[in-house]
């Protein structure tokens, strides 16, 4: 059997692409690590703080349900909901654009 690495069918794949096909995969590749990241604060945050899922959606005014889609990254988060935890873990949110 041949393997091919990740990296060559990544390229690959990507010089095949049309500019339009590049553009939505280079959107969607941020909107996931955007994701991912905001699921690893999250869930990090309240493992730190000793709570369950239910007692930070109870602590945020949302559902459980809420807090687990977040978590594994199944729903961004907006910027109110990400305000409403961060309070509800005794800090505050604080958002920068490093270039």
């Amino acid at each position: 059997m041949t393997t091919t690495p990740w990296d060559q069918v990544r390229q690959e794949s990507l010089a095949a692409m049309t500019e339009t096909e590049r553009a939505e995969y280079n959107a969607a590749a941020i909107e996931a690590e955007a994701r991912l990241q905001l699921a690893e604060l999250v869930y990090h945050a309240r493992t730190a703080a000793g709570i369950s899922q239910t007692e930070l959606a109870q602590r945020a005014g949302t559902r459980q349900s809420v807090i687990s889609a977040i978590e594994n990254g199944a729903q961004a988060p907006g910027g109110i909901i990400l305000a409403r935890i961060a309070h509800a873990l005794g800090g505050t949110l604080s958002i920068h654009v490093a270039a």
